[in-house]
């Protein structure tokens, strides 16, 4: 009925004359079905991605695919089936906590400030952990000499509590630092944080906006706990994930070769130089 090699009239007119789509001329037996099982497959690889990365869309999915499997898929082929499944990218909610209203914009300190020593900065962060009950909020703070977390709160609601109860227990732990250096986020330009940071003589520092690479020491921090430990966990309770975090943060100070630090262990630069500056000062 269809001519290959008709000298004047294309597959597609040939189609339009019967008042077939092109499709139905190239459909075989078993494409159907072979199509069925390579969705499912892509399907099962998209599931993985998005338990991995709850935060990305489909577009940074269809990346992520690309780049670890080879699979060359479209947006619009992710989008599909993303949606069939019914996945949608977490996103935080909207802070409950009160910022100051017209609050000072603090300059950016660490640019090109040398870091040498503990105590000199800390950075400050808030990230999300997705439940299978809800979100809770995790905060941290870390040296950024050493790369020890010095302290953290876990908490169900986003509101100022959760850093000050952090600053609280990093302060009473090891001390004041010189600077201590946040992104702009409702919580730590409340009057609360800003008062008790500068009641302690610490020099406030923010990240710009748009500018995360600002506080890439505790952002890296994140992506550690997470691919090392969250994820892999697979955490049901709050209580749980407390108790997780606790064994995860005193592993990573202790025992985790960290190769920024020449293979050393956080605690284990800390201490050693809080050592010799002590000696130096005696």
């Amino acid at each position: 009925m269809i001519e290959e090699e008709h000298e004047v009239l294309s597959i597609k007119r040939q189609c339009e004359l019967l008042g077939k789509s092109r499709s139905w001329y190239y459909y075989t037996p078993g494409k159907a079905e072979r199509r069925s099982a390579a969705d499912a497959f892509y399907t099962e690889l998209i599931q993985q991605v998005s338990d991995d990365y709850p935060f990305y869309g489909y577009r940074k999915i269809a990346l992520e695919l690309n780049e670890q499997y080879g699979t060359a898929l479209s947006f619009k082929k992710v989008y599909r089936l993303w949606r069939e499944e019914e996945l949608h990218a977490v996103h935080i909610p909207i802070p409950t906590s009160t910022p100051r209203t017209a609050h000072a914009v603090y300059p950016y300190l660490l640019g090109k400030k040398g870091i040498t020593y503990p105590n000199q900065a800390w950075q400050v962060d808030i990230t999300y952990l997705r439940l299978p009950h809800g979100s809770v909020f995790l905060c941290a703070i870390i040296d950024v000499y050493s790369r020890k977390v010095l302290s953290w709160n876990l908490s169900n609601t986003m509101d100022v509590y959760l850093v000050l109860w952090a600053l609280t227990w990093a302060l009473e732990c090891y001390g004041a630092p010189e600077i201590i250096n946040s992104d702009q986020g409702s919580q730590f330009t409340t009057t609360d944080w800003i008062n008790m940071v500068e009641d302690m003589a610490i020099k406030i520092s923010m990240t710009g906006k748009g500018r995360s690479l600002d506080n890439i020491f505790i952002e890296r921090w994140w992506r550690s706990f997470k691919h090392e430990h969250f994820y892999l966990q697979q955490y049901q309770t709050v209580k749980a994930l407390r108790k997780g975090i606790r064994s995860y943060v005193e592993f990573y100070n202790t025992r985790r070769f960290h190769q920024a630090l020449e293979y050393k262990r956080p605690d284990e630069v800390f201490y050693k130089k809080m050592e010799l500056i002590e000696k130096k000062s005696a």
